[in-house]
């Protein structure tokens, strides 16, 4: 697989620059003089120059300092959002696909339910009774409120998996249902389920900076790429480093992580392998 990844352009461009992002987001703080909450009275809205490398707000906060700090944030919300939200689409679909029965039926009710819930009306009613658990309360409820759709995949997949011969066969043989869901059925599931932690990676920071934007999201005096998008939504044109420095990272993190995400399901698909054919020497040899 690893040979794969890097005959893969997509796959070294994406996690390059994916690299790139976490070292700023983790080393950012430690190169840079200012912390995101000092605020440089002397310098208000000033353009990127050798003091302040990518400017300062309006109220003279250095912009680098809190984006790095927001890049941070927001990693770290995708990340949470993508671990939750994958693990339970995987034990919902599995489960409901291989039990089957009354299982599958509360489960997909669940599913259901939840499916047709308006997902930004509760964020919103949710939103102001969690402000106390900080960042983690719009991380808790953007990964509870996106499995579903997955679940319901995995689901699909697992119901035609339980009847091929492998699975058969340790059925007969007395193993457990939970050790066949583990050993025989997510391993088949694990290039789609891995595509899908990276697309919902991608999806909770947008979803997250789509929150902040509105006020729903992470909280001051804390900050995410989406509350520096949002405070300087309006000044875009007059202070262009204010808005365009986070919109640019959110724009190559969302980027990166697409390619990185193709990648991977292209390496851990075994279609792909007998989609390339068999190697060139070994058809060669054979003429």
């Amino acid at each position: 697989m690893l040979g794969r990844l890097a005959r893969h352009p997509g796959a070294l461009c994406g996690l390059a620059l994916l690299l790139a992002l976490v070292a700023l987001a983790v080393a950012g703080p430690y190169v840079c003089r200012w912390s995101y909450t000092d605020v440089d009275y002397t310098a208000l809205r000033q353009p990127p120059d050798a003091r302040h490398w990518m400017g300062t707000s309006r109220i003279g906060q250095d912009v680098f300092a809190q984006v790095t700090h927001g890049l941070r944030k927001s990693l770290l919300i995708g990340a949470l959002v993508a671990v939750v939200a994958t693990g339970l689409a995987a034990a919902v679909g599995t489960c409901a696909g291989y039990f089957g029965g009354w299982t599958d039926r509360s489960l997909m009710f669940v599913t259901d339910l939840l499916l047709v819930l308006p997902g930004f009306l509760v964020l919103v009613v949710l939103a102001p009774r969690l402000r106390q658990w900080g960042w983690l309360a719009p991380a808790g409820v953007l990964a509870l409120l996106g499995w579903m759709v997955t679940a319901r995949a995995v689901r699909s997949l697992t119901r035609s998996l339980k009847e091929r011969q492998f699975v058969v066969v340790a059925r007969l043989m007395g193993v457990g249902p939970v050790r066949i869901i583990w050993r025989h059925i997510l391993p088949h599931l694990a290039s789609f389920l891995v595509a899908d932690a990276t697309v919902t990676v991608a999806g909770a920071v947008v979803s997250e900076a789509g929150l902040s934007y509105f006020g729903f999201g992470v909280q001051p005096p804390d900050v995410s790429l989406g509350t520096l998008i949002a405070d300087a939504s309006d000044v875009a044109l007059v202070y262009p480093w204010m808005f365009f420095f986070p919109a640019g990272l959110l724009t190559v993190f969302v980027l990166a992580v697409s390619l990185l995400g193709n990648a991977l399901r292209d390496a851990l698909d075994p279609t792909t392998v007998r989609a390339a054919g068999p190697p060139r020497g070994a058809v060669s040899g054979l003429a």
